[in-house]
């Protein structure tokens, strides 16, 4: 049985170490858009989550060990062209690969789209990449849609 609880700092270890795997997975897949994870790692700091009022971090347990988290924080969007609305973002999202397929993940956007609910937040933002088509269908089956289409073109 998987429990979802907020994360604690006694959790850093393993969140750090997830947080690598997750941006290890993204540099390996697509090398030539992706820092390496040892660079992402040395930029981004999971802590600065815990210790902010407007971030969450949730933790996914299975027989008291750390299997994946989620975390996100909420702001006010504000723009020139759109009307201004408390908006909730997705940031990292892992879950072991061990463990994936088994409704781990879905739990745990659930459980942070709740925490959003509970303080105002209005919409729910995400950012996935093209290549990782099994977390597009994730989000998709929880009511994701795309709104806007980013694209890409290199030049030489």
């Amino acid at each position: 049985m998987v429990n979802i609880r907020l994360a604690k700092s006694s959790d850093l270890p393993v969140l750090e170490q997830m947080m690598y795997e997750l941006h290890n997975e993204h540099h390996l897949a697509c090398p030539q858009h992706f820092k390496s994870a040892d660079a992402v790692m040395q930029e981004k700091r999971i802590a600065d989550y815990l210790e902010s009022p407007e971030g969450l971090v949730f933790v996914a347990l299975c027989e008291h060990r750390c299997i994946g988290f989620v975390s996100g924080h909420f702001a006010d969007l504000i723009s020139s062209v759109s009307k201004t609305v408390l908006m909730g973002s997705i940031d990292e999202f892992y879950v072991l690969p061990s463990h994936r397929g088994q409704g781990t993940g879905s739990q745990l956007l659930q459980r942070i789209e709740r925490e959003f609910e509970d303080y105002g937040v209005q919409q729910v933002f995400v950012e996935v990449w093209d290549f990782n088509q099994s977390a597009v269908k994730l989000y998709q089956r929880l009511g994701f849609r795309h709104h806007i289409h980013c694209l890409r073109k290199g030049i030489q």
